[in-house]
């Protein structure tokens, strides 16, 4: 077992600067001048997969989901001849639990969830590809918010102040920060009055706004301007779908990078629908814009090619904090 020295080691050098795992080859890239979009048409692929079914992460509202992901299953459809259907989750444990389950042949996870999905079916989903943001990062942040008339300007003011966690299979909603404030000698369970979970990314943040709690844990890109709710994430969304007012909230810590999590599937499907699926998203941007940055909830540069050796540390984290759970229980 990975010995907790040993793990914070491993998570700084991962979180200060990810980087992808070397293979034989560069790994594929949105950007690349060659990268072209599928044609459309039956695959030999569709007699074993009747329906490509995609799974959604919760942490929005599932009407919202459903509206933003509609144009992307029909554009799988319409592309490989092969019905597709949506199946939002409540949670990301919903998720995890049906890839375990084989309920699911693909979702785009976060780095927390894939490893958990990893590591439920003994390594039966892998990861395809990951965003990459508009300056050649594959990273994001998680960030702590808090309500501008609070008081609240620093870590230190939310002593004994009450936290909201996204969700406790969220890297950047629970796990990363939970990692990061004990590595600043902070012990969450007793810096803060009260912590919970409020139900997702989205909700955590109206619980801050309507003073439920004071602080709460969402991801972003970490790139923009703030007030817009940055590039790409939580706070970019809410503010487009005017739910939040950034010049009303604070961000007072924020992450060291953490890698984007990847697009994922069965390993058990066949190859032909992974490189499928591989390109189908590395020429998204390009070949159809508008619904890329529905999905993304933002601009970016696209998608870019990963493998499992890039969130080994995320495995790791997650296995040490059951031990944790344990300990606490």
């Amino acid at each position: 077992m990975t010995t907790r020295r040993a793990l914070g080691a491993l998570l700084t050098a991962s979180l200060g600067s990810p980087v992808l795992a070397q293979t034989a080859r560069p790994p594929r890239r949105s950007l690349d001048p060659d990268i072209a979009f599928p044609e459309a048409g039956p695959r030999a692929w569709g007699a074993q997969m009747k329906q490509v079914r995609i799974g959604l992460l919760g942490g929005e509202n599932e009407s919202d989901r459903l509206g933003r992901f509609g144009p992307y299953r029909d554009l799988i459809e319409t592309t490989f001849k092969v019905p597709a259907r949506l199946y939002p989750a409540s949670d990301y444990a919903g998720v995890i639990q049906a890839f375990g389950a084989k309920q699911l042949d693909i979702a785009n996870m976060s780095p927390a969830a894939y490893a958990a999905a990893w590591v439920d079916t003994n390594g039966g989903v892998e990861p395809l590809l990951t965003t990459e943001e508009a300056d050649g990062s594959i990273s994001y942040v998680a960030v702590m918010l808090v309500r501008a008339d609070s008081g609240i300007r620093t870590l230190e003011d939310m002593r004994g102040k009450a936290m909201a966690w996204s969700d406790p299979n969220s890297a950047s909603g629970y796990l990363i920060p939970r990692f990061a404030l004990r590595r600043q000698g902070v012990n969450p369970e007793q810096y803060f009055s009260r912590t919970g979970f409020a139900g997702g990314h989205e909700q955590a943040i109206i619980a801050v706004v309507q003073k439920q709690y004071d602080a709460a844990v969402t991801w972003a890109s970490g790139q923009g301007d703030v007030n817009a709710g940055y590039t790409r994430g939580t706070l970019r969304a809410m503010v487009e779908k005017g739910l939040l007012d950034m010049h009303q909230m604070r961000v007072i810590w924020t992450s060291a990078p953490i890698i984007n999590g990847p697009q994922t599937v069965r390993t058990d499907l066949p190859d032909a629908f992974k490189e499928d699926m591989r390109l189908f998203h590395l020429a998204l941007p390009k070949a159809h814009p508008d619904i890329y940055r529905q999905i993304e909830r933002g601009g970016g540069a696209g998608y870019r090619e990963v493998t499992h050796q890039d969130y080994a540390f995320m495995v790791e984290m997650r296995k040490q904090e059951a031990v944790e759970r344990r300990r606490r229980n």
